[in-house]
């Protein structure tokens, strides 16, 4: 029998090797769901499901690129097979290739690549684990923004952002936010719960451990999302103290 037939819930978490896409599939697993642990290279996917076998016996490991639609179709194949539906997606996977300088100077190149991941990732692993996601009950889709995606908060001089002008990645964050907002619109009446959350500023390998915030921390909104009752909110952008100007 199929997991997926079964009452245990079952997620995927791109990005999740390490970081707080691996802290997330940690959590997951704590509450017994079955964790698909989503990453490109196999190898290091192979090390944090070895990692994560202490917390839980449901961790699996699947590899997906998220830029490749036939990575992400197979992915999308092998884990139907599996479990047969899919009640939480979380699309951590993200890329953040430039720091310090000014929009004037950004190369549309990079640009480019940043929203492969960032953004084309998210709109491609969202539509093709649809059908999955709509043969759960409770389907819930978490977008792994961050606050630097919030154009109120940019423009605000007392806002800790407002400092940050990182035109590629910023920006690519407002668009997964706005990309957030058309997924929930059309699938909310189907009884989705789709949400962009922001980690805060967290010490990972994406700002070579800068932030003071730590991947337990950065967890827990995107936590508190994936498990959303039936009652919990829809098209929102939350971070630990709750909701964000968009």
């Amino acid at each position: 029998m199929p997991e997926g037939s079964s009452e245990r819930r079952v997620a995927l978490v791109t990005g999740a090797n390490k970081g707080i896409g691996r802290e997330i599939a940690r959590r997951l697993l704590q509450q017994d769901y079955t964790v698909w642990v989503g990453c490109r290279d196999r190898r290091r996917g192979e090390a944090a499901i070895f990692g994560l076998n202490g917390v839980g016996k449901y961790a699996r490991l699947l590899q997906i690129d998220v830029t490749d639609d036939d990575s992400v179709k197979a992915a999308a194949e092998t884990l139907g097979q599996e479990s047969g539906r899919l009640d939480v997606l979380v699309n951590n996977a993200g890329i953040a290739t430039s720091y310090g300088q000014p929009p004037s100077l950004e190369p549309v190149e990079l640009m480019k690549t940043i929203y492969e991941t960032n953004v084309f990732g998210a709109v491609r692993v969202t539509q093709i684990f649809l059908p999955l996601l709509k043969a759960s009950l409770t389907p819930r889709i978490v977008m792994m923004s961050s606050g630097l995606g919030s154009l109120a908060n940019g423009l605000d001089p007392a806002h800790e952002v407002f400092e940050r002008n990182l035109m590629a990645y910023s920006s690519s964050k407002t668009a997964l936010n706005a990309i957030t907002v058309a997924f929930a619109k059309e699938l909310g009446p189907m009884g989705f719960k789709v949400n962009a959350a922001d980690p805060g500023h967290t010490a990972t390998d994406l700002n070579r451990n800068a932030g003071p915030r730590t991947v337990e921390q950065a967890a827990e909104v995107a936590i508190r999302l994936a498990t959303l009752g039936d009652d919990g909110p829809n098209a929102g952008y939350f971070n630990d103290q709750g909701a964000l100007p968009w």
